[in-house]
């Protein structure tokens, strides 16, 4: 069964077998997918690499519904999106794939999950229906089984007092909030944080004005008091994430992968300068599992990748996406 090896990949071998397997699988299952191949004249017998495969745009997830044939979705995931602008909708049909995903991903960048008290600061996330980050964290808090651990709309005062309780009884702690909200909580208080670790999901959300990565994190490193902000890349299209621990450096999880695509040239790829991200989500295997993006980022050879910006004339929303 391809949902049990994906989250089994071991090797660079493995993964590459497994991504021509989940192509093959979306090509024959996933109408939008394959008609999107057939216009570009691909030849399925050909496909041998992942450089071989072609990459969904990921505007189709605004106009077109991208769902494997015979399959009923359980949810359906939008986009926050900009005022008068379309928003993505991502169709799933197996929830338990989304949280066996993202409960493997965190635990195997942070431990487990019940070693935390989870703290979220969400608001412009909480106060819209069909966010897929909402529904990660909230079975993060859920399965973190701590009483401290809980979301926090605009009660700064309350995540305040209870950071505090925190700090004093040494209980390590997530908090993870959207980028206004975290500048908001430093501009009431500053912290001196020892057992916390801080993420942003990025985006001001046209709260405040949008600033560069660098500049955001040393504010906010500034404002609670610890050496590195943690971050996270995910978005509604897929079904995985991945984490930096700090300085902008993301990595994946084995059934993850990000490639670089040349900004000239849709399929010549590159590594070390800046290109347009092509993702590669195993997980999102009901859907389509290659999507090219509208950002852009550059990756190494460890595997690890940094996201640089986005294109001018794309949308401007999603975590982890800044203007530059």
């Amino acid at each position: 069964m391809l949902e049990k090896e994906i989250f089994n990949i071991k090797s660079e071998a493995e993964f590459q077998r497994l991504a021509i397997e989940v192509f093959r699988f979306q090509y024959a299952n996933v109408r939008v997918y394959r008609n999107f191949c057939d216009l570009l004249n691909t030849k399925i017998s050909e496909v041998k690499t992942i450089a071989d495969i072609p990459f969904l745009p990921i505007q189709f997830f605004k106009s077109h519904k991208i769902l494997a044939e015979n399959s009923v979705e359980e949810t359906v995931f939008t986009s926050s999106g900009t005022t008068g602008s379309i928003n993505s909708r991502h169709y799933v049909s197996d929830l338990e794939l989304y949280e066996t995903s993202f409960l493997k991903a965190f635990e195997s960048n942070y431990g487990k999950t019940e070693n935390f008290a989870i703290l979220a600061l969400l608001p412009s996330y909480l106060e819209r229906e069909g966010s897929s980050l909402i529904y990660m964290v909230e079975k993060l808090i859920e399965k973190s089984n701590n009483p401290h651990s809980g979301f926090y709309l605009y009660e700064m005062n309350a995540l305040i007092e209870k950071l505090d309780v925190l700090e004093k009884s040494g209980q390590k702690t997530l908090l993870i909030g959207v980028s206004y909200a975290l500048l908001d909580l430093i501009e009431k208080r500053k912290f001196q944080l020892k057992n916390t670790i801080v993420m942003e999901t990025g985006g001001m959300k046209g709260r405040r004005r949008e600033m560069i990565k660098e500049e955001l994190h040393g504010i906010l490193k500034e404002g609670f008091g610890v050496a590195k902000i943690h971050s996270e890349y995910g978005m509604t299209e897929l079904l995985s994430q991945a984490y930096s621990n700090g300085d902008g450096i993301f990595n994946c999880p084995p059934w993850m992968k990000i490639m670089t695509r040349d900004t000239e040239d849709a399929l010549a790829y590159m590594m070390g300068r800046t290109g347009g991200i092509n993702v590669i989500d195993l997980a999102n295997l009901y859907s389509c599992a290659f999507i090219a993006t509208q950002d852009l980022g550059k990756t190494f050879p460890d595997g690890s990748f940094e996201v640089l910006g986005r294109f001018d004339s794309s949308d401007i929303r999603g975590c982890n996406l800044m203007v530059f």
